[in-house]
């Protein structure tokens, strides 16, 4: 990855974040080595949708809502900036891993749009553990949220090229497969810049954070390889939603008097 210009990083925040959200910005005529070589900030695009969380379960208390409903709103906030991208890999992972009788069924399943039980479990244990964990913190201090919200939202984008560089793809075609290659830089930028986005949150919050998406995603990875050979563009969406559990489970554990 050479050294980049202050109009090329700005391309490259632009096309991450058109990627991970709905928000406008360009993503048009990248290739697959153009995109790789974006995902260096994939972590910022996390970052404006933590941002947005924060906000938004502050400005629901703000209006008087406790803090239940506050972190409610704040998640629907986030499904919606990211159309739920996420989520959507997380449910696609779970019916293919669980319904697959072999490798070949469990890619099936994982492209098949409907979804099943093992689907709507996940999405519901994933949306329980969020909210509560966004509960406790919007209880505890509206300003701890935000901040473990953007850490959440950062951390767990900014180890998916570790992902993308370390897995191989679990099918020729697809959007995973068609990434591009991702270099070391790339993705020891993207890690540096997500463990700089959860310092605000503490050191100590930092190191523990990283250890428990390490090992979440460490987990999944083997998974992965074990069920289907590698990556798909559906299991990098579940290691984000295991990324942000974890980091949001370690913030309730730490900032939550």
């Amino acid at each position: 990855m050479p050294p980049r210009l202050p109009e090329t990083v700005l391309a490259d925040i632009a096309a991450c974040v058109g990627f991970y959200t709905r928000l406008p910005a360009a993503r048009a005529g990248m290739d697959a080595r153009a995109f790789a070589e974006t995902q260096w900030a994939a972590p910022v695009a996390g970052a404006l949708v933590g941002l947005g969380v924060g906000v938004v379960a502050w400005l629901a208390l703000a209006l008087g809502l406790p803090a239940s409903l506050a972190a409610a709103f704040a998640l629907a906030a986030g499904i919606a900036v990211t159309g739920a991208l996420h989520e959507d890999g997380l449910a696609d992972t779970a019916d293919g891993f669980g319904g697959g009788r072999n490798r070949e069924d469990k890619l099936a399943i994982m492209r098949d749009s409907r979804i099943g039980s093992y689907g709507v479990l996940a999405l519901c244990l994933s949306l329980l553990a969020r909210w509560a964990a966004l509960a406790a913190l919007v209880g505890a201090s509206p300003t701890a949220a935000l901040l473990a919200a953007v850490a959440a939202h950062a951390g767990s984008r900014a180890a998916l090229p570790l992902l993308m560089a370390g897995l191989p793809s679990a099918r020729p075609d697809g959007l995973s497969a068609g990434i591009g290659y991702i270099d070391n830089r790339t993705v020891l930028a993207a890690l540096a810049l997500g463990f700089a986005l959860l310092l605000p949150c503490g050191l100590a919050f930092a190191a523990l954070a990283s250890v428990a998406v390490a090992v979440a995603l460490f987990l999944l990875a083997r998974l992965a390889l074990a069920q289907i050979g590698g990556r798909t563009g559906d299991v990098l969406g579940a290691a984000q939603q295991a990324g942000e559990i974890a980091i949001l489970a370690t913030a309730t554990a730490l900032l939550v008097p």
